[in-house]
């Protein structure tokens, strides 16, 4: 399985639609346009949401297979990413089924999510056959909380410890959705009782709100994490404009750090 992408790009989530930005993109063309532009801007990974008909999130897994042949046409060379966030209306089960449906190289999962009905014995199966697959199973984390029962599934042997992908959310129980550079902090003091509980080092990455994601980005590269960054965050640049599309927010990530040398 291939490390995490130094820059994956995060271009409409579940949430956000036209009315956020009219460049969000929505229909599996759109999304696969973004990823090439993207990818020529520099990134090297993509999380890939899909939307219904009627532009809502949607865990489909036939919508899944397509954009994914789509982007292997026109992005070969990117790490390909999809999720199983459930935005309140998929249970465990069926974020599971979607994965065991599609098979893609990596997913990204919340362990919160994954638990929510309990079923621990078939959450040890479902991980432990991803991890036969070599599907990239990266852990979502919205706060040490989180971290704190990686380390106790790994520690029980609930999850595979052999590999550890992890995705720090900063920002997104804040007032506002708004986030800062000092948030990292805590989730990076929970990783090293992580690290040492289990024995390996994890490979991480981090995402923000507001218009501070490029701060927060930086200074995650900065403690040697990746980022995630796109419109399913933020659609601002530092100074408070809007950008113009998921592309210019990576010019501006990769321009920002080359500044710091």
């Amino acid at each position: 399985m291939p490390a995490l992408p130094h820059i994956m790009v995060a271009p409409n989530g579940a949430r956000k639609g036209k009315k956020d930005h009219p460049a969000l993109p929505i229909t599996i063309a759109e999304t696969v346009e973004t990823a090439r532009v993207c990818s020529q801007a520099g990134a090297d990974g993509l999380h890939a949401h899909v939307r219904d008909k009627d532009g809502k999130h949607c865990l489909d897994a036939g919508l899944y297979r397509e954009l994914l042949a789509e982007l292997k046409i026109a992005t070969p060379d990117i790490y390909i990413q999809i999720t199983t966030e459930s935005v309140g209306q998929y249970s465990p089960a069926q974020q599971r089924s979607v994965v065991q449906d599609v098979t893609p190289a990596a997913v990204s999962i919340s362990i919160r999510e994954m638990l929510g009905d309990g079923e621990i014995p078939e959450i040890k199966r479902f991980y432990q056959e991803q991890e036969e697959k070599g599907v990239a199973v990266q852990h979502i984390l919205y706060d040490t909380q989180d971290v704190d029962l990686i380390t106790k599934l790994c520690s029980d042997g609930t999850l595979p410890s052999s590999r550890l992908d992890l995705l720090f959310v900063l920002g997104r129980y804040t007032t506002g959705q708004t986030s800062s550079p000092d948030a990292l902090h805590p989730f990076l003091q929970s990783l090293h009782a992580l690290e040492t509980a289990v024995g390996i080092k994890a490979d991480w990455a981090c995402c923000a709100f507001g218009n501070q994601e490029t701060d927060c980005l930086l200074h995650a590269m900065q403690r040697g994490g990746k980022a995630r960054i796109g419109f399913e965050n933020n659609v601002y640049h530092a100074d408070g404009s809007r950008a113009r599309d998921n592309a210019e927010r990576v010019t501006a990530l990769i321009k920002s750090r080359a500044a710091m040398g």
